[in-house]
């Protein structure tokens, strides 16, 4: 899982990690649909909602079936280049 601002998901609580989880393998979900699949309250889903977004690994998009609610999906990392530099997709096509 990766760092991003010296955050790291291993320091989040462990209803954070649940929520990652479930998003990791059932895909973008509504706040409701995590809390059915992860069986925690909907508060600690939108407080651990909360904390993955701010580390940046979550994202927050319209779910265009309800506009009341929002669709929750993990950010996929950039993939970066074997040196570590910028990733080959960006280093490729630069002039």
């Amino acid at each position: 899982m990766g760092e991003t601002d010296g955050d790291n998901i291993s320091d989040l609580p462990p209803s954070a990690k649940l929520v990652f989880k479930v998003l990791e393998y059932d895909g973008p979900l509504t706040q409701k649909q995590i809390v059915e699949e992860s069986m925690l309250s909907a508060r600690t889903v939108r407080y651990a909602l909360e904390r993955l977004n701010e580390i940046g690994i979550v994202s927050e998009d319209i779910y265009f079936a309800d506009a009341r609610q929002s669709l929750y999906r993990i950010i996929e990392p950039e993939p970066m280049a074997a040196d570590g530099g910028e990733s080959t997709k960006d280093a490729c096509c630069a002039e």
